[in-house]
């Protein structure tokens, strides 16, 4: 489960040169990678199993799939923010004004496309513009001036918040036509069930064929490389565990086209991260930014990227965010969505200090947050429970973190 942490290239693998032992040294490997330090998603997996439990307890509808199809989508636009925000932290440094950016752009969208006619799309593209270039005067003011990230986007939630409300104008608040295809897609456009177990089964075979030629090439090469078996099993337990979900979630809905485009986000920006020469610059200069300079890393580039990335994916957001309620407002990107997504990547195991985590936080750790929301709403308890319940979340993941990286520092001198 490790795995998911950090880019394969660094990484150990099983021991032996084809993965001796198979499933048994597979095992072997995670454990010492547990006693380095490195606890992957374990903790994350773990504390989602206890939080999907106590709720089920407390509540027999928390787990019923109606709950669990709009547990998906109402999981979307906050992770989608969250996976620019572990751009941000991979490379060391963090976005205060994601939230801000969100309801810019939902604004934006909301007044081109209702108030100016524009088609909807262009309308998106026009949002997305502007946050690229938000992001990259971020990178200007970062690169060229020297001034420390929390500052600079600090001064933007402040910035874009009043430029939100400067565009809504004195009503302060836009609907967007229901039978628009920005809104249906948002609420109502779920996946035939046919085509759900035709992606389950093209995952699986995906996960199986790029581990097989990866394991082919490490033995090609005299290194260590995963077991057939274990190939195997990893693909089936995933075909069978997503198999399982699509049915009981088509029970009800299915599963959404929103939360799809969240997937494919995801695994898009996990290959680029762990499968690239850009991914592995990120990590890095995250993990030690004048080793990267000396190593030939155009050190400000991956700022500018990771800047841009995270404004980008904040944009699109809060896009969602809108379609999602069918309206734009003066709340929208305000309220805790700012810190949700911040907390998201860190509870889903990003580290603050930089150079560690992927794009899988994002997902795990939004699931932990709307988990909470969810289920303390059907308990029918008012938000203050759910802002405590998430900020002691928020803590142990960190504390964890920095537990982790001591081992790993401790682990590294002996």
């Amino acid at each position: 489960m490790s795995d998911l942490m950090a880019p394969p290239e660094l990484k150990s693998g099983p021991p032996g040169p084809s993965g001796a032992g198979g499933l048994r040294g597979a095992l072997a490997a995670m454990a010492d990678r547990v006693r380095g330090g490195d606890l992957g998603v374990a903790p994350v997996v773990g504390g989602l199993v206890v939080i999907w439990t106590v709720m089920q307890i407390l509540n027999p509808v928390f787990l019923s799939s109606a709950n669990l199809v709009n547990l998906a989508l109402e999981c979307v636009p906050v992770g989608v923010i969250a996976l620019g925000v572990v751009f941000m932290l991979l490379v060391g440094q963090i976005d205060l004004s994601v939230g801000s950016i969100s309801g810019l752009s939902a604004a934006v969208v909301a007044v081109l496309f209702v108030d100016h006619g524009w088609p909807s799309w262009l309308a998106i593209l026009a949002a997305l513009v502007l946050a690229v270039a938000l992001g990259w005067f971020y990178a200007q003011v970062f690169n060229r001036l020297g001034v420390p990230s929390f500052v600079i986007t600090l001064a933007g939630l402040l910035g874009w918040l009043g430029l939100q409300l400067w565009i809504l104008g004195p009503k302060g608040s836009i609907n967007l036509p229901f039978d628009s295809r920005l809104v249906t897609f948002a609420q109502l456009d779920f996946l035939p069930p046919w085509l759900a177990y035709t992606l389950v089964a093209a995952g699986a075979a995906a996960l199986y064929l790029t581990g097989h030629n990866r394991a082919s090439q490490r033995r090609k090469a005299g290194l260590p490389a995963t077991s057939e078996r274990t190939l195997v099993v990893r693909s089936a337990a995933l075909l069978a565990g997503l198999g399982v979900a699509v049915w009981y979630l088509n029970r009800d809905r299915g599963v959404g086209w929103m939360f799809v485009l969240f997937v494919g986000l995801v695994l898009v920006t996990h290959y680029a991260l762990s499968r690239t020469k850009y991914g592995k610059s990120m990590y890095a200069v995250g993990g030690n930014v004048e080793a990267a300079r000396r190593a030939g890393i155009n050190v400000k580039t991956i700022y500018t990227s990771a800047f841009v990335m995270c404004t980008a994916l904040a944009a699109f957001g809060g896009i969602l965010a809108a379609a999602r309620l069918a309206a734009a407002n003066q709340s929208s990107g305000g309220g805790d969505v700012n810190l949700n997504a911040i907390a998201a990547a860190v509870i889903g195991g990003t580290s603050l200090f930089g150079g560690r985590g992927n794009a899988f936080a994002a997902m795990l750790g939004i699931l932990v947050i709307q988990s909470i929301s969810s289920g303390l709403t059907l308990l029918n308890l008012d938000s203050s429970y759910r802002f405590m319940v998430t900020g002691a979340v928020l803590l142990l993941a960190v504390a964890l973190d920095s537990v982790a990286r001591r081992s790993r520092a401790t682990h590294g001198r002996a």
